[in-house]
């Protein structure tokens, strides 16, 4: 089977939707699928306001026409709500060919904190974009619930998430010479992550960031106190996960949070507010602590078996999650035969 696969998300950044991508890809390809990729490498871009980081494809729709016109795909997956994105569903409509889309960033609430709307209005762009979807993909049960309730229908379908055990996995880790316990953050360093509440958090040892964002050096500046190592990837990263004695999660917006599955793959016990993502995949307390207060459940944590926490990792598999992936996606035409795998 041809697959397109649309995303605004792509190198050089590198975080939960790029990295959901990439393993949906291979997986896919592993099981005898052609898939395509249409990302902002192929277009000019320019830098995102106020996320100078993540870049923008300029008027994209005239390439990606001709492009998906040359690929002529059996099936069509849009990752995104960006140019890219609203391209790729306009060639869509325009053709009257069917497609699936991902729900992967809360885009409200996240745009919410850093413009003054309101979150309705976030959700009634969201209803628009994905309105044509034959399959609204998203990653937990509790998002599927928030978007039903938004009135996004019954076309929300669950598509859960993997983690690679064997790049992250325990081992003794960097040695960075900080005070124990080592208290560990990974992610964008940015506000819709919320990193503030784990800065601010008065615990025993010492804390660690590893990430990179728009208000990297304004917090490096406001917390001395605080190890910056700034973006790791590959080995570098697991064995930076791997030092922890425990992985904070402060985020209150994500949908799931991949990055848990990692820290846990890599046995480091997880604390986070009890909401949506870390509801749904922290659901054992032999793992992980989810509390309002985020310094009790850090805590609490640091109690908990590295053992376990491995052992839970290895039930979440990119294979099967790109199973499912796979089974959500609907021909573009239906009266065509796409070939099979």
């Amino acid at each position: 089977m041809k697959i397109a696969i649309v995303s605004d998300a792509w190198h050089p950044q590198i975080n939960g939707v790029v990295n959901s991508i990439l393993y949906t890809r291979d997986e896919l390809e592993k099981s005898g699928h052609q898939v395509e990729m249409f990302t902002p490498q192929q277009f000019r871009t320019v830098p995102c306001p106020t996320y100078p980081s993540i870049r923008l494809s300029v008027m994209p729709g005239g390439r990606l026409t001709r492009m998906l016109d040359a690929y002529a795909p059996d099936t069509l997956h849009i990752a995104t709500e960006g140019p890219l994105g609203m391209a790729a569903r306009r060639w869509c409509k325009k053709r009257k060919l069917r497609f699936t889309s991902a729900y992967h960033t809360q885009f409200p609430q996240y745009v919410s904190l850093r413009i003054p709307v309101p979150l309705s209005w976030g959700y009634g762009v969201m209803r628009w974009f994905h309105g044509h979807s034959q399959a609204i993909m998203v990653p937990t049960a509790t998002v599927k619930k928030e978007l039903e309730e938004q009135g996004f229908g019954d076309r929300v379908k669950l598509w859960s998430r993997g983690v690679d055990t064997k790049l992250f996995r325990p081992q003794q880790g960097v040695d960075l010479g900080l005070p124990r316990p080592i208290n560990m953050y990974v992610g964008r360093v940015a506000v819709e992550k919320n990193i503030g509440d784990f800065l601010d958090l008065d615990l025993p040892g010492s804390k660690l960031v590893i990430g990179d964002g728009p208000d990297l050096e304004k917090l490096k500046k406001q917390h001395p106190e605080v190890c910056f190592v700034g973006f790791k990837t590959g080995e570098d990263l697991a064995a930076h996960i791997a030092c922890a004695d425990v992985f904070i999660f402060p985020s209150r917006t994500d949908t799931f949070g991949l990055v848990l599955l990692e820290a846990l793959a890599c046995g480091v016990p997880v604390a986070a507010y009890p909401v949506t993502g870390p509801i749904d995949v922290i659901t054992s307390k032999k793992v992980g602590c989810l509390d309002n207060d985020l310094k009790a459940a850090a805590l609490a944590a640091l109690k908990l078996k590295r053992a376990d926490c491995r052992a839970y990792a290895l039930n979440y598999t990119w294979e099967a999650a790109s199973r499912t992936f796979e089974s959500l996606l609907v021909p573009c035409n239906p009266e065509a035969q796409p070939a099979t795998a």
